[in-house]
C-alpha cells in the first residue's frame, strides 16, 4: 500500500494542542523592515504573539498561537514579508495547510496551534565580515 501524507500529517501533529510548530527562517533584507513586515504579517493572518526576544545580536524568536483555519495565510505571510524558510520549515508548514485541509468541520479549524519562529539575520553575519580587521576563513 503506498504512504500517504495522512500518516505523515498525523505523526507530526498527533495532538494539536501540545505539539509546537517549529519555523526556522533567515533573511539579508535589513532588520527593521523585516520586523514591521512580519508584524503586519501576523496581524492579517490572526495571529496572537506571545513572545518576542533576542537569541543572539542576529537572531530574533517569535512565540505566538494561530488557528488552524488560517494555515495557508501564515504561509503565505511568512513568505510574503522576505523571509526565506529552511526546507523543514516547509515541509512543516505544508503539512499542516494538508491537515487544515482535511479538517473541514469548525471544531477543528479552530484550534490553535503554537509557533516558534526563528529568524537569522544574515546582513548582520555579512556585515561582520566585511569590518576591518575582520579574519575571512
Amino acid at each position: 500500500m503506498p504512504p500517504t501524507i495522512f500518516a505523515t500529517t498525523a505523526t507530526a501533529f498527533p495532538n494539536i494542542g501540545e505539539a509546537q510548530l517549529e519555523v526556522r527562517s533567515f533573511t539579508y533584507d535589513d532588520r527593521r523592515e523585516i520586523l514591521k513586515a512580519l508584524g503586519e504579517a501576523m496581524n492579517r493572518s490572526g495571529c496572537w504573539l506571545l513572545e518576542r526576544k533576542a537569541l543572539s545580536t542576529t537572531q530574533m524568536e517569535y512565540r505566538f498561537e494561530v488557528q488552524l483555519h488560517s494555515a495557508v495565510d501564515l504561509y503565505i505571510a511568512l513568505i510574503e514579508c522576505g523571509l526565506e524558510l529552511t526546507r523543514a520549515s516547509h515541509l512543516e508548514l505544508t503539512e499542516l495547510c494538508m491537515l487544515r485541509k482535511h479538517n473541514q468541520s469548525q471544531c477543528e479549524l479552530r484550534r490553535v496551534i503554537p509557533v516558534r519562529l526563528e529568524i537569522s539575520f544574515l546582513e548582520d553575519v555579512a556585515a561582520l565580515g566585511m569590518m576591518p580587521g575582520a579574519a575571512f576563513a
